[in-house]
C-alpha cells in the first residue's frame, strides 16, 4: 500500500509491440510463480505432515508465506520507486528461488516454514513490482487489459495451483512443489536483464519503516496465539496472553503511528468512508474462509475420503468454478444497474450455508455431494469477492485509489493468514482430542501410520474405518467453528452504503479479474492518467464533439482533429511532428492523409515544412482554444473522483501535467523506430 510521492517526470520508456509483449510475458511468468505458491502446498500439506511431522504447525506453512508477503508488498513497492522497479523485480525473483530451493531441502517443519516465510518476501515483492512496471512500460490505452491479465493469473492459479501441487506429491515428491520454481525463476531473470527497460526516473519516497514493523508485529503476534492457543500453551497461559495484549498493543501504536506519518502505508483518512471500513472488513472475512477452505478441503478429501493428492485438487474445482461463475455474473450486473449492496450480503449469507454443509461431510458423504457443498461456497465467495474492489475503487479519490485498491487485498490477505492459523488450531486441537482413542479402537500402535493418507488407507477396513472417522469429526469441527464468522459478514455487509457509480467505474465491473485485485504501488499521478484513460473509453465517442462544442470554435469534428493532431505536440510538448508520424500512430499507410491534410494548410490552420506539419497563427490560436476546452471536460470528468474539499485548481493543475505525460507518451510511441525503443525526454 503506497501513497503518492513526488511527482515523476515525464521521461518514459517506449517499447515495440514485440518488445512490449515480451517484458509483459516475463513480468506474468513471475507473477504466476508467485500467486501459484498461495495454493499449491494445499493438496501437498497431509503428505508433507506425513514426512515431517508437527501437524499442529501444517497451517503455518500457508500462513508464513502470507504474512511475509503482506509485508514484503508494502516495502518492494517503496524501494522500486527508491530503486527502479526492474533491479527490485530481478531481486525480488533471486530471493523466491532462494525460499523455494530451501523448501525443498526442507528436513523438518520448521525450516520448511521459515523457508516459506522468504518464498513469500520474494513473492510479495515481484507481485506489488508487477503491477507498477505494467503501469512503466504499457501505454495507457492498452493498460486496463494488460492489468486485467495480470489480475487473472491469481483466478489461474486458484484453479491450478491445488491440481499441480497434487500431481507433484503423488508422481514425484512434494518438494517439487517447490523445485519447480527453480529452473522457471532462472528463466525470468535471464529475461528481465534482457527485456525490462532500466528506466532511469526515480521518486523520492517516503519509507513507513515504523508502520511496517508495529503492522507486522501485531500480526504475527496474534497469529502465533491463534495458533499456539490450546495446543503449545493453555489459553490462559502467561504466553498467550502476553501474546494477544503485545498484538493490540502493537496495533494501537500502529494507528497513532498512521496519523503522524508522511507517507503512511495504511492511511487512517480512508476509514472515513463506510464504504472502505466495511469492505476491508469483509475482504477480511473473505480470505479467511476462502484460503481456510482451499487449506483444508484437500485434507478432509485425502485423509476422510481416501483420494489421492490430485485427485483432491481436481475435487477443489468446483469452488474455483462457481467463484468464477458469480463473479462475471455480479460484475455484470454492477457495471449495468448500479447495484452492488445486495451481492456482499448474499455472498456473505451462502458462504455461511457452504461452510455448515461442509461441516456435515463425513466418511459417507458421496463425490457428487461433496462436489455440490464445494460449489456452494464457491458461488458465495466469488458474489462477495469481485464486488468489494469495485466499489472501493468506486468510490476513493484518484490520489487514494491505488493506496484504497492495496488495502483491500491486504485485508484479505491478511484474513487469509488469520484463517490458515485459526483452522489450523481447530484442527490441531480437535485431532489431539480424537485421534489417541481412535488409533486405540483400531489397535494401531505407530501414529505415523496414521499421519499419511496413503497408509492409512492402505489398513484393513477395521482399522482403518475408526481412525476415518476421527479425521472427519475433526474437520467437521473446523468448518462448522467458522460459520459464526461468515454469520458476522452477513451482518456487517447489511450496512454497506450504497453509493452511485461513477460511470468510468462500471467499465471494470464487467470482468471477473477485478476481483483478483493485485497490490498496487503506483503513484496518484499514474492512478490519475489511468482514470482519463478509463473516462475516454466509456465516454470517447461523444468527448471531443462536446469539447469541440464548448471551444466555441468554427471547425468541424474532422479538421479540429487534424489541426489538434498536429499542433498539440508544437505547443505542449515543444515537439513538431510529421503526418508520417501521424498515420504510423492510428494505424494506416503511409500518404493517407496527403489530401486531408493539404485541405487544412489551404485554409489557413498548418503550413508544410517537408513531411513536418506546422500550426500558424490561426491554427495555434485553433489549438489552445479546443486543447483548454478538452481538458476542462475532462477535469469535469474527474471531479467525481475527487473528495468534497478538493482544490480546483490542483485538480486542473494535475490533471494538465497527466495530460503532457500522456502526450509525450504518444508522441513517442508515434515515433518510434520498428524492432528499436528509444527514451523520449
Amino acid at each position: 500500500m503506497t501513497t503518492a510521492a513526488t511527482a515523476p517526470s515525464t521521461a518514459r520508456t517506449s517499447l515495440s509491440l514485440s518488445q512490449r509483449n515480451w517484458v509483459f510475458a516475463t513480468i506474468l511468468i513471475g507473477m504466476l510463480l508467485a500467486a501459484l505458491d498461495q495454493t499449491i502446498v494445499s493438496t501437498a500439506l497431509p503428505t508433507i505432515v506425513g514426512d515431517l511431522g508437527g501437524a499442529g504447525h501444517m497451517s503455518w506453512i500457508v500462513t508464513s508465506y502470507m504474512l511475509a508477503e503482506t509485508v514484503s508488498v508494502v516495502l518492494a513497492g517503496k524501494f522500486g520507486d527508491l530503486w527502479g522497479r526492474k533491479k527490485v523485480f530481478i531481486v525480488a525473483v533471486v530471493v523466491f528461488i532462494v525460499g523455494s530451493f530451501f523448501c525443498g531441502l526442507a528436513q523438518n517443519m520448521v525450516m520448511l516454514i521459515a523457508f516459506r516465510a522468504i518464498q513469500g518476501i520474494g513473492g510479495g515483492a515481484i507481485t506489488v513490482t508487477a503491477t507498477a512496471l505494467i503501469a512503466d512500460v504499457i501505454p495507457l490505452r492498452d493498460r486496463g487489459k494488460y492489468q486485467g491479465a495480470l489480475g487473472a493469473v491469481f483466478g489461474v492459479t486458484t484453479v491450478i495451483g491445488p491440481l499441480m501441487g497434487g500431481l507433484f506429491t503423488d508422481h514425484l515428491s512434494w518438494r517439487w512443489a517447490f523445485y519447480v520454481n527453480v529452473p522457471i525463476a532462472i528463466i525470468v531473470v535471464a529475461m528481465a536483464l534482457r527485456t525490462i527497460p532500466g528506466i532511469s526516473e526515480r521518486i523520492k519516497a517516503k519509507i513507513d519503516y515504523a508502520g511496517i514493523v508495529f503492522v507486522a508485529l501485531g500480526a504475527v503476534g496474534l497469529t502465533l496465539a491463534l495458533s499456539w492457543g490450546g495446543s503449545q500453551y493453555a489459553w490462559g497461559s502467561a504466553t498467550i496472553i502476553s501474546l494477544f495484549v503485545g498484538s493490540i498493543v502493537a496495533f494501537v501504536i500502529f494507528v497513532f503511528v498512521e496519523l503522524r506519518a508522511a507517507e503512511p502505508i495504511l492511511p487512517m483518512h480512508l476509514f472515513r468512508s463506510g464504504v472502505f471500513a466495511i469492505s476491508s472488513v469483509l475482504s477480511f472475512i473473505v480470505g479467511f474462509a476462502m484460503l481456510g477452505a482451499m487449506t483444508f478441503l484437500p485434507t478432509f478429501l485425502q485423509y476422510v475420503q481416501g483420494t489421492t493428492a490430485t485427485d483432491s485438487g481436481l475435487r477443489t474445482l468446483p469452488m474455483v468454478v462457481g467463484l468464477l461463475i458469480t463473479a462475471v455474473v455480479s460484475g455484470g450486473v454492477v457495471g449495468r444497474t448500479g447495484k452492488y449492496k445486495v451481492f456482499p450480503i448474499a455472498g456473505s449469507a451462502i458462504i455461511a450455508v457452504g461452510l455448515y454443509l461442509l461441516s456435515r461431510m463425513d466418511e459417507n458423504t458421496s463425490i457428487l455431494v461433496t462436489s455440490i457443498y464445494i460449489f456452494i461456497l464457491g458461488l458465495g465467495i466469488g458474489l462477495i469477492m469481485q464486488v468489494l474492489v469495485l466499489v472501493v475503487q468506486n468510490t476513493a479519490s484518484y490520489e487514494d485509489l491505488g493506496t484504497a485498491t492495496s488495502a483491500i487485498t491486504f485485508f484479505r490477505t491478511l484474513g487469509m493468514s488469520f484463517g490458515a492459523a485459526v483452522m489450523g488450531t481447530l484442527y490441531s486441537n480437535q485431532l489431539k482430542s480424537n485421534l489417541p482413542g481412535a488409533l486405540m479402537q483400531a489397535r494401531v500402535a505407530d501414529p505415523t501410520i496414521a499421519a499419511t493418507p496413503a497408509k492409512l488407507h492402505a489398513l484393513p477396513e477395521t482399522q482403518r474405518l475408526p481412525i476415518v472417522h476421527a479425521y472427519a469429526e475433526t474437520l467437521q469441527h473446523v468448518f462448522l467453528w467458522v460459520v459464526p464468522v461468515a454469520i458476522l459478514a452477513f451482518v456487517i455487509a447489511l450496512f454497506l452504503p450504497q453509493r452511485p457509480m461513477r460511470e468510468a467505474a462500471r467499465e471494470s465491473a464487467t470482468g471477473a479479474t477485478e476481483g483478483f485485485a493485485v497490490p498496487d504501488s503506483t503513484t496518484s499521478q499514474t492512478t490519475l492518467e489511468t482514470i482519463i484513460g478509463r473516462i475516454l473509453r466509456t465516454r470517447g465517442k461523444t468527448a471531443f464533439r462536446d469539447a469541440l462544442a464548448a471551444s466555441g470554435s468554427h471547425l468541424d469534428v474532422p479538421t479540429a482533429w487534424g489541426v489538434l493532431r498536429a499542433g498539440m505536440p508544437a505547443r505542449y510538448l515543444d515537439r513538431r511532428i510529421t503526418q508520417t508520424a501521424i498515420e504510423n500512430g492510428i494505424g494506416i499507410p503511409p500518404g493517407v492523409l496527403t489530401s486531408f491534410y493539404n485541405g487544412i494548410v489551404n485554409d489557413g490552420y498548418l503550413v508544410r515544412d517537408g513531411d513536418y506539419l506546422v500550426p500558424t497563427a490561426a491554427g495555434e490560436q485553433q489549438v489552445a482554444a479546443i486543447a483548454g476546452a478538452w481538458r476542462d471536460w475532462i477535469v469535469s470528468q474527474v471531479h467525481e473522483w475527487l473528495p468534497t474539499d478538493a482544490d480546483d485548481e490542483k485538480v486542473t493543475a494535475d490533471v494538465t501535467a497527466a495530460l503532457n505525460r500522456i502526450g509525450q507518451r504518444a508522441l513517442a510511441e508515434t515515433e518510434l523506430p520498428a524492432g528499436r525503443h528509444a527514451l523520449q525526454q
